[in-house]
C-alpha cells in the first residue's frame, strides 16, 4: 500500500525530576545537600532510510510519545537520560507543522536526520542549587515537559524526470520499456495509483524517471488523482509531457496538452518554470502524424519526441536527450536548508517569556517559558514557592501587571491555576 502523507502527534518525553536529598553518613557532621539531577527526557528523532518507499509504517503510529527521563536521587546520584525514539521515513520527506505551516525539516538524503521534538531536560537537584546565599536548599526541581507538536509528513518522491498526461496517454507502457520499473498496465483510467520509478540507463549515465497518475481537468483543485500526486512531480528537474498523438481515446492532443499545462500552472510552486518537453507517443496509429503536424504547428516551440513506446521507436533518442539534459541541470532544492535548521535552532528566540490577558476580572498569562517554569516547579516546598515568586519578579510579570492595570488582590491565572496578585 502507497502512502505518501501522514499526519502524527509527537510528543517528546518529560525531564526527570532533581531530588531533594541531604547527607545522611555516620560520624560526619554538618552533612550538606546531596540530591542529583533528573535525566533528560527522550526526543523524537526522524531518520531517513533509503529502503522504504511509503510512510505506510507511520500511518499505523497516530501518537508517538517519548520515555521520561530518570528521577535523579540521594548521594548525589543524577537521573539517566532517556533514549531518543527513533522513527524511519523515505528519503524525500518533508516534515510541516500542522498548526503553524512551518516547514520544520526536508529529508533528502540517506541516513539523514533532524529532531523534530525535543525533549525535557532534568530537573536540577538540591545539591545544584545550592549557592553562597543559600548553601543547603530545602527544594529541587521537577523535570521540563517535553515538546508537544502535530506534524505532517509528507513524501515527495526523489526523481530527475516526471512522466505526466492525460489517464492511458502510455506513460506506464514507456517506462517498463526504457527502465527498470514494472508498472502495470491495463485498458482503463488511472491503472496507475500510485507514482512508480524507474532507473534509466542513458550515454551519460543513469537517471531516475517516475511515472505519475493520470491527470485530468481540475487536477490543482483536487478532482480525481491529480492534487495528491502533483505534489511528486516538485522535485523533478524535467517535466515529460506524454501525449496520445494517435488520440486513441477520442480526445484531442493539443487540448490533452493545454488541460495539463494550465493544471500545472494552477498548482504553483514553480512547477511551470521547470524544463519541459513532449514525448507523442502512440505515432504507430492511424492520423498520428496529421495530429502531430497540427500539434507542432500551434505549439512550435516545444521540444516534441516521437516515439511508439508499445513498438520500442524513438527510444533511444529520447532517452540519451533526457539524460543528457538531467546531468546538466543542478538538484532541486525545494527549500531552503540552512533557513529550516536556524528556524528549529532558534524558534523559541524572538517569543515573548509570557503574554497578558484580561478575560473579564481574572489576569491570564501564558508563554511557553512562564509555563515551564510553573510545571518546573515543586509547590509542595516553601522555598520552591518562594523562588517560583522570584522567578516571576525576574521576567517582569509584576511590573507588567500593574501596567497593564491589575491592583493588589486581583486573581491572575496561569494554566489552570489561579493566583492572588500580592506585594
Amino acid at each position: 500500500m502507497f502512502v505518501d502523507e501522514v499526519v502524527l502527534n509527537v510528543e517528546a518525553g518529560k525531564g526527570g525530576d532533581g531530588c531533594t536529598s541531604f547527607r545522611r553518613e555516620k560520624f560526619v557532621d554538618m552533612g550538606g545537600p546531596d540530591g542529583g539531577n533528573g535525566g533528560k527526557g527522550a526526543s523524537i528523532k526522524l531518520v531517513t532510510d533509503p529502503g522504504l518507499k511509503t510512510l505506510i509504517d507511520l500511518k499505523m503510529m497516530k501518537h508517538i510519545k517519548g520515555d521520561k527521563g530518570v528521577n535523579g536521587k540521594g548521594s548525589n546520584r543524577n537521573g539517566a537520560n532517556a533514549e531518543d525514539v527513533v522513527v524511519k521515513v523515505p528519503c524525500g520527506t518533508t516534515i510541516t507543522d500542522v498548526n503553524t505551516g512551518d516547514v520544520l525539516a526536508d529529508l533528502t538524503n540517506p541516513n539523514e536526520s533532524v529532531i523534530i521534538a525535543r525533549g525535557g531536560r532534568g530537573g536540577l537537584g538540591n545539591r545544584a542549587l545550592a549557592n553562597h546565599e543559600n548553601v543547603a536548599p530545602k527544594m529541587s526541581e521537577l523535570g521540563e515537559p517535553g515538546e508537544k507538536l502535530r506534524i505532517k509528513c509528507e513524501l515527495k518522491v526523489l526523481a530527475d524526470v516526471g512522466l505526466i498526461g492525460m489517464p492511458s496517454v502510455g506513460k506506464s507502457t514507456l517506462i517498463n520499456m526504457i527502465s527498470n520499473a514494472n508498472a502495470k498496465i491495463g485498458a482503463y483510467h488511472f491503472t496507475t495509483l500510485n507514482p512508480n520509478l524507474g532507473v534509466v540507463f542513458a550515454e551519460t549515465g543513469t537517471f531516475v524517471m517516475a511515472d505519475l497518475p493520470g491527470l485530468i481537468e481540475g487536477a490543482s483543485e483536487g478532482i480525481g488523482l491529480g492534487l495528491k500526486f502533483l505534489k511528486h512531480a516538485m522535485r523533478t528537474k524535467i517535466l515529460a509531457h506524454v501525449i496520445d498523438m494517435g488520440a486513441s481515446e477520442g480526445r484531442n492532443p493539443i487540448d490533452d496538452f493545454e488541460i495539463i499545462n494550465n493544471e500545472i500552472i494552477k498548482y504553483g510552486n514553480n512547477l511551470d518554470k521547470k524544463e519541459s518537453i513532449v514525448i507523442a507517443n502512440k505515432m504507430d496509429l492511424p492520423n498520428s502524424l496529421e495530429n502531430l503536424k497540427a500539434f507542432k504547428k500551434k505549439f512550435p516551440d516545444l521540444k516534441v519526441f516521437e516515439i511508439s513506446a508499445l513498438n520500442n521507436e524513438g527510444l533511444k533518442e529520447l532517452i540519451n536527450y533526457l539524460g543528457k539534459k538531467v546531468s546538466e541541470l543542478d538538484e532541486v532544492e525545494l527549500y531552503n536548508k540552512g533557513e529550516i535548521e536556524s528556524h528549529i535552532l532558534f524558534k523559541y528566540k524572538n517569543e515573548a517569556p509570557f503574554t497578558i490577558h484580561k478575560n473579564g476580572n481574572v489576569w491570564e498569562l501564558s508563554g511557553r517559558e512562564i509555563e515551564n517554569l510553573f510545571y518546573m516547579t515543586r509547590f509542595t516546598e516553601d522555598e520552591a514557592v518562594q523562588r517560583f515568586g522570584r522567578k516571576l519578579k525576574g521576567m517582569g510579570v509584576d511590573k507588567a501587571l500593574e501596567e497593564a492595570g491589575a491592583k493588589r488582590g486581583d486573581e491572575v491565572k496561569l494554566l489552570d491555576y489561579i493566583f492572588v496578585f500580592k506585594d
